[in-house]
């Protein structure tokens, strides 16, 4: 399960390196420019990583961020696909879309990891 954590992890925080390209805080409307966006991802990165350790110390709050990951990866490529199929043009660049892609595949395959492994505790 943690290499799904740290892949899934991978590909989000640089999907919000490439959100940073494509001006991501326009294109949601929200306030601050630059630098919210900055102060915000500061924050999910310091969180995500202390959900890697969590998890590789066996805590309940490892599964917790677990399940945060596979919601940020699925609601970002939900979120982005109706943006992009509504006709904007952000994120449309072939590793824009391989990274929105693979965090949705990773967050599938985190999740059915999750799913099995709570089943196997019971």
């Amino acid at each position: 399960m943690l290499w799904l954590y740290l892949l899934n992890a991978a590909f989000l925080i640089t999907h919000e390196i490439d959100a940073a390209y494509w001006q991501e805080w326009d294109l949601f409307g929200l306030p601050g420019g630059i630098q919210l966006f900055l102060a915000l991802n500061l924050l999910i990165v310091l969180v995500v990583l202390y959900g890697q350790q969590a998890l590789v110390r066996g805590r309940p709050a490892g599964t917790v961020m677990s399940w945060v990951l596979v919601a940020g990866g699925l609601s970002a490529a939900g979120i982005h696909s109706y943006f992009i199929f509504s006709g904007d043009l952000a994120f449309r660049l072939p590793m824009s879309v391989f990274l929105l892609a693979a965090a949705f595949a990773v967050s599938l395959l985190q999740g059915a990891a999750l799913v099995d492994a709570w089943r196997r505790s019971r």
